[in-house]
């Protein structure tokens, strides 16, 4: 009798929602990390300039921070996964139009900046819905193994994603990149159609979506070590974005030798985040906030580096270990938001994460010339350094990021597939009343974010 072969199996925790999940935010990811190279020459190639793509890029941005915290609303009374699907839906059409125009040498910058600006309000509803989505896909003993193996395939598809476009776009024009991105939405939301929500428990809204904000901004405002780090990350993230979108590039032009030293340094970070979601397949810190919050302080690195500036090697070693240090900080942020915020809560607590996380960094990116200009870029760099590491060194202060430990006690196994049924969701209240002094974890700004939910923004 012959012996049966041996298969490459799936871990027990990954049952059949959070396959479908994975595989979805890998299909997109792998098509609007693509997209983001073909917007910018999209743009270009129909004779804009290179205010014309921060123009098309703030168009995107614009719509997600003013519909995100309303997306959170919705997602907390809708079933998440049709939100969804309907975001994808919408992220589809936009990115199938722009495509059109593109192929058919039709675009003008303000049809590419309206369908930007619809591609954002997908992802400001898409985006607190799929929060969290993953973590309730699997037991909690398991959760923050498989965010961060979700977070290694999403990652592992941009980086791939960004070569492939990059790739495409030069052989044959941005508008293909964006129809396959078009494509990829289609089929990342199709995936998402058939998860089972069968087990996820009923959840309420109130009065209106008013009273539902309202009733998430007390969910933050009465949890110190959240609206800490969502403070914290408002400035982080707009400083980083500063100094990787306008510093960096300049840096690179005049004192490395050329673009290509500043795209290696960004392909190193993407290994390292690669990197990073492996680590913590295998680790699971018991003081959540604390090590998270010790991995935001690298983040002050690369702007030092820049400053200097060090020769490439080391900026690319630099960068590399900048991206596992925040990948460590994303799947302990994710796990804490998991375990300490209520189920019916969760997109609503989520969204104001996503706005805090957004808000500064279109400011940050317009005033980064008029700051180098009155300083200095040197000067400008060390000042995204020192902001950095004096709001990490505060959050760290917190006493409740300190002592926020992992708990593996709130979450009950459930079946392959189903939606985890937590203790609390057991009782009457169907909430997680947690005393925040003896357990907590903690959240992912857009740095780390491409995030939990996965990268479906368009281009």
């Amino acid at each position: 009798m012959t012996p049966p072969r041996n298969r490459l199996r799936r871990p027990s925790w990954a049952g059949r929602d959070y396959t479908l999940l994975t595989a979805a935010a890998v299909v997109s990811g792998l098509g609007s990390s693509g997209a983001l190279v073909a917007g910018a020459f999209a743009v270009l190639a129909a004779g804009g300039s290179a205010t014309d793509v921060g123009l098309v890029a703030a168009a995107r941005t614009v719509p997600l921070v003013l519909f995100v915290l309303i997306g959170g609303a919705l997602a907390d009374r809708l079933p998440r996964h049709r939100v969804m699907v309907a975001a994808n839906a919408l992220n589809c059409v936009s990115q199938g139009l722009f495509a059109v125009l593109v192929l058919t040498g039709t675009a003008q910058v303000w049809q590419m900046a309206l369908l930007a600006a619809l591609g954002g309000t997908g992802q400001a509803f898409f985006s607190p819905a799929a929060e969290g989505m993953v973590m309730a896909s699997v037991s909690g003993s398991e959760s923050g193994r498989a965010f961060a193996a979700f977070r290694t395939g999403v990652n592992g598809a941009n980086i791939l994603g960004t070569g492939l476009g990059g790739a495409l776009v030069a052989a044959a024009g941005p508008g293909w990149v964006l129809a396959v991105d078009a494509v990829a939405f289609a089929v990342a939301g199709s995936l998402r159609a058939f998860l089972d929500v069968r087990g996820v428990p009923a959840r309420r809204g109130g009065t209106n979506l008013l009273a539902d904000l309202r009733e998430g901004w007390r969910e933050v405002a009465g949890r110190p070590w959240l609206w800490s780090i969502v403070v914290q990350f408002a400035v982080v993230n707009a400083v980083v974005a500063a100094a990787e979108t306008v510093y960096g590039p300049l840096v690179a032009r005049e004192r490395l030798g050329g673009p290509q030293p500043w795209g290696l340094a960004l392909a190193a970070f993407g290994a390292g985040t690669v990197l990073g979601g492996l680590v913590m397949t295998r680790w699971a810190p018991r003081r959540l906030l604390l090590v998270g919050a010790l991995g935001v302080l690298p983040l002050a690195l690369p702007s030092a580096a820049l400053a200097v500036p060090v020769p490439t090697p080391a900026l690319v070693a630099v960068m590399f270990v900048t991206g596992v240090s925040v990948e460590v900080f994303a799947v302990a942020w994710m796990s804490a938001l998991h375990q300490e915020i209520p189920e019916e809560k969760f997109s609503r607590v989520s969204s104001y994460d996503w706005l805090g996380s957004l808000a500064l960094v279109p400011v940050a990116t317009a005033v980064a010339g008029p700051v180098q200009d009155a300083v200095g870029r040197p000067a400008a760099l060390w000042g995204c350094s020192a902001l950095v590491l004096v709001l990490t060194l505060a959050v760290l202060c917190v006493p409740d990021v300190r002592r926020l430990t992992r708990r593996t006690d709130l979450i009950t196994t459930a079946p392959a597939g189903q939606h985890p049924v937590t203790t609390a969701e057991q009782d009457a209240e169907g909430a997680v009343g947690l005393d925040v002094t003896a357990s907590t974890e903690g959240s992912v700004g857009a740095v780390g974010r491409d995030r939990g939910a996965g990268p479906d923004g368009s281009a």
